[in-house]
C-alpha cells in the first residue's frame, strides 16, 4: 500500500470510529465549531493506534528528525507515544500534569540526561498552547526540544506559534487534507467542507493565544505567507527569463511545472503536447532520453511556443566557470540552444555563475541557484543557503531564482522579482523509498512562500497524466490566489 493510500485509509477508520465528528459542538472556549477532533477514542482501537503510531514515526524520519528520547503531552498522546517508543526502541519520558508534592515531586518522570534531545509527542495541534505547557518543564530539567510530532494540525496558526520558539512542527495530516478525503469519499458534503473551512479561517490563533487544543480562538494571526501578484513581481526582475515567466503565469493562470522524468525523449514529447494547456514550465532531463537527437531542441521549442510554457533542463552544473560553459554551450545536447531556464549548484563558487552566465546572458536565459533541497538529509541548508542567496544578489541580470522548500523561514532579505521554485510536491504530501519529502501544492505557495510548484510522478505516472496535471494546475493556483 502506498503512502497516500495509507493515509485515505487512516482518515476513513478515524471517521468510523467518530474521532472526526461533524455537527455544533461547543468548545471549552465557547465557540460552537462545525468540527470536533476526539483523539482520546483511538485507544478502544488497537488497529487505529498502531496505525497512527506508525504514520508519526514515518513523517519524522522522511523529514530527518534526530532525538533521544521523547515525551507525550498528557493525557492523549500518551498511549500514541508509548506504541511509538516501543515499536521503535526509543526512551520515554512522561510529564506529570500535576506535580506531586511528596515523594520525588519531578514534574518530569523517567531516566535522562541533561543535554539531551527529547521529541514532543501530541494528537492535535490549534494553537500551540498544550505543547509549550510541556516544553517548559523539559527545558527546566535540562533537556533541548526541537522537534514536534503530531497527527492532526488544524491549520488555525499553531504551527507559526511553535515556529516562533523555534520548534518544527511534523505533522501527518493537516485538517484541509481530511476533508479533502472525507469529501473524495462521499462521506461529507462540499458545502459541509466549505462551513469547516470558514469557521477554521475565521478562527485563526496567534503565537501569543492561550487556550486548549481543541479550538479557543484569540486575535487572529495567519501563517500564511503574503505576496505580491506575479505581475508586480515581472516589474522587480532584472532578468529577462524571469520577467516573461512572471507574465506567463499571470497570463495563463498556472503556477505549476512537471518534472517530466520519463525514459525516452518520444515519451516526453508525447507528454509535452498532452499537459502542456495546463503548465508554465516542463522541467526536463535530456542525458535520461537514450534516443535523445538534435532535432529534440527544436520540437520541444515548438510545443512551447504552441502551449505557451518554458523549458527548464534541470542540468545541476556543479564544476568550474571553464568547464560549464562547454557543458551549457556545446556538446551533445547544447542545452543554451533550447532551454529557457536552467540551475546550478553554487559549490565550486561564483565562477560557476560567471561561466553559464557568458553563455545564457546573451541568449535571454535565466539561471536557478539550488539553494534548498527536498531530499531527506540535504546538506543545502543554513549557510550554504544563505551563500546562494548572497551569490545571486551579485547577479541580477541573470541569476532569476532559486530551488527552495522553505524561502518563507529565510533570514536574509531578498529580491522580489526572485522565482522560488519548489520541487517534491504531491496532493498528499508523504515521501517515497529513496529519500525524497513531498509537500502539497497549498503548503509550498501560502506557508513556504514558493512560487512554482514542481510536480513529478504525481502527474506522469497518472492513469490520466492530463487530468492529473489539470487538478495540480488548480490547487497551486487556488493557493497563490488566496495568499495575495
Amino acid at each position: 500500500m502506498s503512502t497516500e493510500d495509507k493515509i485515505d485509509a487512516l482518515i476513513v477508520r478515524l471517521h468510523e470510529i467518530e474521532a472526526v465528528k461533524f455537527g455544533e459542538f461547543t468548545l471549552k472556549s465557547g465557540l460552537v465549531s462545525p468540527i470536533y477532533v476526539d483523539l482520546r477514542v483511538i485507544v478502544s482501537y488497537p488497529d487505529v493506534l498502531a496505525s497512527v503510531a506508525g504514520c508519526m514515526w514515518e513523517v519524522l524520519k522522511r523529514n530527518g528528525a534526530e532525538f533521544d528520547n521523547m515525551c507525550g503531552v498528557p493525557y492523549t498522546a500518551l498511549p500514541i507515544a508509548t506504541c511509538m517508543s516501543l515499536n521503535n526502541d526509543c526512551p520515554m519520558l512522561m510529564r506529570r500534569k500535576e506535580v506531586k508534592d511528596y515523594g520525588t515531586k519531578k514534574a518530569i518522570e523517567g531516566a535522562f540526561t541533561s543535554g539531551q534531545t527529547c521529541l514532543i509527542v501530541e494528537d492535535l495541534v490549534t494553537s500551540g498552547a498544550s505543547v509549550m505547557e510541556t516544553v517548559e518543564p523539559l527545558n527546566d530539567v535540562g533537556l533541548v526540544t526541537k522537534d514536534v510530532v503530531v497527527l492532526i494540525d488544524r491549520e488555525q496558526g499553531g504551527e507559526a506559534r511553535l515556529r516562533s520558539h523555534d520548534l518544527r512542527l511534523h505533522a501527518v495530516l493537516p485538517l484541509s487534507r481530511v476533508l479533502k478525503t472525507l469529501e473524495a469519499k462521499n462521506l461529507m458534503s462540499a458545502e459541509l467542507v466549505a462551513t469547516v473551512k470558514a469557521f477554521i479561517a475565521a478562527n485563526q490563533t496567534g503565537p501569543n493565544a492561550s487556550g486548549n487544543e481543541m479550538g479557543a480562538a484569540a486575535a487572529p494571526t495567519p501563517a500564511v505567507f503574503k505576496r505580491d501578484s506575479y505581475e508586480h513581481r515581472a516589474t522587480l526582475t532584472e532578468n529577462k527569463c524571469a520577467k516573461d515567466l512572471w507574465n506567463l503565469m499571470a497570463r495563463k493562470k498556472t503556477n505549476l511545472c512537471v518534472a517530466a522524468d520519463v525514459g525516452t525523449a518520444k515519451e516526453l514529447i508525447v507528454l509535452a503536447d498532452k499537459i502542456g494547456p495546463e503548465i508554465c514550465i516542463l522541467k526536463t532531463h535530456c542525458d535520461l532520453y537514450p534516443d535523445f537527437d538534435d532535432a529534440f531542441g527544436a520540437t520541444l521549442l515548438e510545443l512551447a511556443a504552441k502551449h505557451d510554457f518554458m523549458i527548464f533542463e534541470d542540468r545541476k552544473f556543479a564544476d568550474i566557470g571553464n568547464t560549464v560553459v562547454g557543458q551549457y554551450s556545446s556538446g551533445v545536447h547544447k542545452i543554451a540552444d533550447w532551454s529557457h531556464i536552467t540551475n546550478a549548484h553554487i559549490v565550486p563558487g561564483a565562477g560557476i555563475i560567471d561561466g553559464l552566465k557568458q553563455v545564457g546572458l546573451p541568449k535571454g536565459r535565466g539561471l536557478l541557484l539550488l539553494a534548498e533541497m527536498s531530499s531527506a538529509g540535504t546538506m543545502a541548508k543554513g549557510q550554504y543557503t544563505e551563500d546562494a542567496i548572497a551569490m545571486a544578489a551579485k547577479h541580477p541580470d541573470f541569476v532569476m531564482g532559486f530551488i527552495s522548500t522553505r524561502p518563507s523561514a529565510w533570514k536574509g532579505a531578498w529580491s522580489r522579482g526572485l522565482v522560488q521554485m519548489t520541487p517534491g510536491v504531491q496532493l498528499g504530501g508523504g515521501g517515497d523509498g529513496l529519500g525524497q519529502q513531498y509537500n502539497t501544492p497549498d503548503r509550498v505557495i501560502k506557508e513556504c512562500g514558493s512560487d512554482v510548484i514542481i510536480v513529478g510522478r504525481g502527474i506522469y505516472k497518472a492513469a490520466d497524466p492530463v487530468a492529473s496535471a489539470a487538478e495540480y494546475r488548480k490547487a497551486g493556483w487556488d493557493a497563490y490566489v488566496s495568499a495575495l
